[in-house]
């Protein structure tokens, strides 16, 4: 005998659809599992109009809340479909930019440990090294246990974590007393894997680019935010590197517009306009926004 009335049913089809997406995109395989029975549960009840909870307490909620009509049906269909296929669109791209950040953040300690030993700077080389040995820990950790779609098919992904984490490991005797110029050569290994890594799963170098370069771009618009010239000029050189690389991997129209607010927004600097910056640097991320949702 159905316990369940119409309206009961409609949310325990939505909360099945959000647990779904939920276990599928965004959790590792412990907590999915566990969402997944959920998601499964709350679909059996669903169809069959019968919740064994309710039994022994004499629950039903047959007749009660929103009658079962066309609109309302429709209703329902419409939330559960936007769920899955919005909840999938939007679940497959913030997963992605959210590896992206995570990756450049572990990223920016290794570029400067790579530069350090090259450099045979000793102390600088240690300090950056130790970073590295600190956040790539945390990202192997992550994506050891999650892997976001993008990477889902990917059967090489554990396996290259696992070499950079053997050449970051292996370095580490040069890099405190021994040849740094032979650690730098150990470190330049991981570029090659990290870039096949990404190629072969349908990422650009431009998208790792432009992720590079919103982070420094957020410390020129904070500033610009600020009114504070001084700021925007000091922000400028770090941002203008990263966007270097982003020209070398693109430079089309999209490009050359974040580029020309970029120098319109140090020329205002420069003049000490500050009650335009905000404007400008308004201007900036909304160039920036148009090309990373196309192409990052």
């Amino acid at each position: 005998m159905k316990n369940e009335g119409f309206f009961d049913r409609g949310i325990r089809l939505v909360l099945a659809s959000i647990l779904f997406v939920l276990a599928f995109f965004w959790l590792p395989t412990a907590w999915s599992i566990v969402f997944y029975v959920l998601a499964l549960i709350s679909l059996v009840t669903a169809l069959t109009g019968f919740c064994l909870l309710y039994k022994p307490f004499k629950v039903s909620t047959v007749g009660k809340g929103v009658a079962s009509g066309k609109w309302t049906k429709l209703f329902f269909l419409l939330l559960i479909l936007i769920i899955l296929i919005g909840g999938s669109w939007a679940s497959i791209f913030f997963s992605k930019k959210f590896f992206l950040e995570d990756f450049n953040a572990m990223n920016s300690h290794y570029k400067q440990t790579l530069f350090n030993t090259g450099q045979e700077k000793r102390a600088e080389s240690i300090e950056n090294y130790e970073n590295l040995v600190k956040s790539y820990a945390v990202f192997e950790k992550k994506y050891s246990s999650y892997r976001p779609f993008s990477f889902r098919f990917d059967g090489g992904f554990e396996s290259d974590l696992k070499k950079i984490e053997s050449i970051i490991n292996g370095a580490k005797d040069n890099v405190y007393s021994g040849d740094l110029k032979e650690a730098h050569l150990d470190f330049e290994k991981v570029r090659p894997i990290t870039q096949e890594l990404f190629k072969r799963n349908g990422f650009s170098m431009l998208a790792l680019a432009l992720v590079d370069f919103h982070d420094s771009m957020e410390k020129v618009l904070e500033e610009a935010d600020a009114k504070n010239p001084a700021g925007v000029v000091k922000t400028y050189a770090e941002a203008n590197d990263k966007l270097l690389i982003v020209e070398s991997e693109a430079n089309d129209p999209q490009i050359q517009a974040i580029r020309k607010n970029l120098e319109d927004l140090l020329k205002l600097a420069q003049e000490k306009d500050a009650e335009a910056l905000p404007d400008k640097g308004a201007e900036l991320k909304s160039s920036f926004v148009k090309v990373y949702l196309n192409r990052g």
